[in-house]
């Protein structure tokens, strides 16, 4: 059984989610961690975990909401960390790829939920475009452990990440043809990553211009065993155990 570690599914972008879970249930997808990422995507996704048993939640505010959210917002998800399905705080970081202008709120907003995750031993999904220094400068102050959402930086910087207890979430960016992803994957190893999706965004080759599905782990899943030269099973029993260090699930 394989596990998608990062999607977001949410009736604004799917119709039928019982069809979506059914579809990765048949490729041998079995487990989903749903990422949310402000307000509404949180409530929503606390009422989708009362119904799937297989889905388990990230409540966060993703940084491009750092100018919006509401101090409240983040007493939602400190009120809901006692709930079994949610296993994490995410999706949340820092993303300075269209505009670095809000910067110091990102980060105080990032920090906050490092703070949280800290004080309730609970791991964090972070996502970074194009601030990976300010990332590390964060997270070193927090004793917290999680995954590097989307990861698709240099050898150095994944050897910094794992140095600080995290993992490498890998995603259908690494199908893409002219991704280096790959050649960064050979210098690490299979204990360094998940897999994720980032449903519906990043379908992998060759379904890209479709929209993603947590299904399409299974590819991913195809792909990675072929760099290393590995069955697809040992992908399947060393992400799964990578899995478990990280998350209550």
């Amino acid at each position: 059984m394989l596990t998608d570690t990062h999607c977001h599914i949410f009736f604004s972008d799917y119709e039928n989610i019982d069809q979506v879970l059914q579809n990765a249930r048949e490729n041998n997808v079995g487990r989903i961690i749903n990422n949310a990422t402000d307000k509404s995507s949180i409530l929503e996704l606390l009422e989708m975990l009362k119904e799937y048993d297989n889905m388990y939640g990230a409540l966060g505010i993703h940084p491009e909401f750092a100018d919006t959210y509401k101090e409240e917002d983040l007493n939602l998800i400190e009120n809901n960390l006692s709930n079994p399905q949610v296993i994490a705080i995410g999706e949340i970081g820092l993303d300075y790829h269209y505009s670095n202008e809000n910067k110091e709120q990102q980060i105080a907003l990032f920090e906050q939920q490092l703070k949280m995750a800290e004080k309730y031993n609970i791991p964090v999904i972070i996502h970074n475009r194009q601030a990976t220094d300010d990332i590390l400068k964060s997270i070193k102050k927090f004793k917290v452990k999680g995954v590097i959402h989307c990861f698709n930086g240099s050898i150095e910087t994944a050897k910094e990440y794992l140095k600080l207890g995290y993992k490498l979430g890998i995603n259908g960016v690494v199908t893409f043809k002219n991704c280096n992803l790959k050649e960064t994957l050979k210098k690490l190893t299979l204990d360094d990553l998940v897999l994720e999706t980032d449903s519906p965004y990043l379908t992998p080759a060759p379904f890209r211009g479709q929209k993603n599905e947590p299904k399409y782990i299974k590819n991913i899943a195809e792909f990675v065993a072929n760099i290393y030269d590995v069955p697809v099973s040992q992908v399947e029993k060393i992400t799964n155990a990578n899995i478990r260090h990280i998350f209550d699930i």
